[in-house]
């Protein structure tokens, strides 16, 4: 479908010739909120004070740095030859959510090692703060006008997207054309999930599976959504990586849900109980004592 509009603002502000970008004003936004949203989470079932800060503070960075070495990977043949400052131009574009995610669970896992903490804890404090940022973050590709599906037909305007807020399409509207909002289609996606992750954790599930439930439900949005995409990275032929990716998180996710349900018993609030029982114990030694003074 032919349309014509012209696009927002990339520059959020500029200082001088340094331009700040809504892209990563937005990614930051979204992780700022999900940063608090799990603060407040660890706080609120008695983790050790700013646990979620220090994690965020080493595993962002290396989240970056891993979701920018999987883009170039998975797309070599751009790379290769040229310069290496092209490799680490991150400024440029050529992220995958995939390959921070990676980073940010192999910190995690080493994290909760040398803080002797438990990894499933963690990870399942920080699920729905990692989707909620990942919906906020898609809004980052709606400026960029990225991320985006193949070209809207007459038809499937007239019967749906012609009832989505004109700011949102007139973005869609690129070179004349008018491109399927992927990117909106995910955002959704993921507040649903979020929602669902709320839910699922006020029935104090076994530790770890609000994690493994993100990964399911996030893969299944993304392997859907996946398929409408013009940007996709290939693994060969028109075989798409993503969707190979989340087939794979699927899988070992189940696996890792019925095998936790057969060799573990611990739930996610059973930190509260310890803590709680913990207190008890402190508070009789203290009496005994007390006693034996007497």
């Amino acid at each position: 479908m032919s349309c014509s509009a012209e696009p927002l603002d990339r520059v959020f502000l500029q200082i001088g010739s340094f331009p700040i970008y809504w892209y990563g004003v937005i990614i930051a936004a979204g992780a700022f909120l999900g940063l608090l949203l799990a603060n407040r989470e660890s706080s609120r079932i008695g983790m050790k004070k700013d646990i979620m800060v220090d994690l965020v503070v080493f595993a962002i960075p290396i989240a970056i740095i891993s979701a920018r070495i999987y883009y170039v990977i998975f797309e070599w043949d751009q790379y290769a030859g040229g310069s290496w400052t092209d490799i680490v131009a991150i400024w440029e574009g050529g992220i995958a959510i995939h390959g921070a995610l990676i980073g940010a669970v192999l910190t995690a896992i080493v994290y909760a090692r040398v803080k002797n903490e438990s990894f499933w804890q963690l990870a399942d404090i920080a699920a729905p703060s990692l989707i909620l940022a990942q919906a906020i973050g898609r809004w980052g590709n709606f400026m960029n006008q990225e991320a985006h599906g193949g070209p809207i037909s007459s038809a499937a305007y007239e019967s749906f997207h012609q009832y989505l807020p004109d700011f949102i399409m007139n973005q869609m509207c690129i070179d004349g054309v008018m491109y399927h909002p992927t990117f909106l289609y995910e955002s959704v996606w993921n507040i649903l999930v979020f929602a669902l992750l709320l839910l699922l954790r006020r029935f104090n599930p076994l530790r770890g599976e609000i994690f493994l439930s993100y990964a399911i439900m996030y893969s299944i949005g993304r392997f859907f959504i996946e398929d409408m995409r013009t940007d996709s990275l290939y693994v060969f032929g028109d075989l798409r990586q993503a969707q190979v990716i989340s087939i794979v998180i699927i899988l070992v996710a189940l696996i890792l849900i019925i095998y936790r349900r057969r060799t573990s018993q611990v739930r996610y609030l059973d930190i509260m109980r310890e803590q709680s029982l913990s207190k008890k114990a402190k508070s009789a030694a203290a009496k005994n004592k007390k006693k034996k003074k007497k």
